[in-house]
């Protein structure tokens, strides 16, 4: 089973329709799972409710697996290297590690750049569909 770890950086472009968006779509359908953080819930909701999109950011959502915020994850995310990661972006790098050190995951999906440097010094694949 392919899967797929998906930030906000990537359904935000969903959510505003932005350029490259069906690039994203593509890209999404290529895989068979689609996971992230719960931290992808909050970020994406804000996003939608400060540009009256909430249903469909909702809607975006309903198909990717959110792993919760746990004490683990949490304290994960406190130290993981690279430092210059944002602490948001530590999240979704400590939970796309953890997933993939359980041969649970395939490529990280972000346009992001810190996230992607992160996701490359664990040595994880990184897509950023345009």
């Amino acid at each position: 089973m392919a899967a797929v770890y998906i930030d906000t950086s990537v359904l935000g472009r969903l959510l505003l329709g932005e350029p490259g968006a069906q690039a994203i779509e593509e890209a999404l359908s290529e895989y068979d799972e689609h996971v992230s953080s719960r931290v992808l819930r909050l970020e994406l909701r804000r996003l939608g409710l400060r540009n009256d999109r909430l249903a469909l950011a909702d809607r975006l959502i309903a198909d990717v697996a959110l792993l919760p915020l746990d004490e683990s994850r949490l304290r994960a995310a406190e130290t993981i290297p690279p430092a210059g990661g944002a602490s948001l972006d530590s999240l979704h790098l400590a939970a796309a590690v953890e997933l993939a050190e359980a041969d649970l995951l395939d490529t990280v999906m972000t346009h992001d750049k810190r996230l992607a440097e992160g996701a490359r010094h664990h040595g994880l694949t990184v897509l950023a569909p345009a």
